[in-house]
């Protein structure tokens, strides 16, 4: 009986640890959306198509592997307005939206395909124009899903939309990755704790024996 119970105690205790584990490995190849807010972006609230954006806003597009929007990979450069718009004169009646583009790296890239060279484009729409519109003056072709999911920028990438795939993980800076070596520490101070659990009981059996 106690050594059932000492069993089921360790059975339980590995599964635990590989269901963590795994949730941690799982992410998903997608198109992310951000604004620029002063010196930083910020994950956008709504989606391009809902989005109206004001003349002289910066906003992103990041294809990346997240987990979630507090994983997403954030567009890199630099993001500036006068920069980006300095060959769009304003214009009565439009308005001009900065778009940075950063299609992400080959690491997040699917399965035969290379991410173009990030870029970024200066967008004059009409003052009721939302995100998408700006982003279709300047990057088509685009690709949608049937539930309006942004899928592919300039036609990138060829194939999926929001799929689920293995995120690699990244290797600690402060102490190198054992994961091939053998048991990982928390695993074996889980052992030992089912072994403790497991002499106290056979102790309080022979005790009262």
């Amino acid at each position: 009986m106690i050594r059932r119970a000492v069993l089921l105690l360790l059975a339980s205790f590995l599964l635990c640890s590989g269901a963590g584990q795994a949730a941690q490995a799982a992410g998903y190849r997608y198109w992310s959306f951000w604004d620029r807010d002063g010196d930083r972006w910020v994950y956008a609230t709504q989606g391009p198509s809902t989005t109206r954006p004001s003349d002289g806003d910066v906003q992103g597009f990041r294809f990346a592997v997240s987990e979630d929007s507090a994983d997403a990979a954030r567009p890199r450069g630099k993001a500036d307005f006068r920069t980006i718009c300095a060959d769009t004169p304003e214009q009565d009646g439009n308005k001009r939206v900065a778009l940075v583009l950063d299609f992400g790296t080959t690491t997040d890239a699917p399965p035969g395909e290379t991410p173009p060279t990030p870029r970024t484009a200066c967008a004059r729409v009409s003052p009721e124009a939302t995100t998408a519109d700006a982003l279709a003056t300047v990057a088509k072709p685009l690709r949608y899903d049937t539930n309006a999911l942004l899928c592919a920028v300039s036609g990138y990438p060829e194939k999926g939309c929001g799929e689920q795939v293995a995120k690699k993980r990244k290797p600690s800076a402060q102490k190198k990755d054992t994961s091939d070596e053998g048991p990982s520490l928390g695993l074996m101070a889980g052992i030992a704790a089912v072994a403790v659990l497991a002499a106290a009981a056979i102790w309080q059996v022979r005790r009262r024996g």
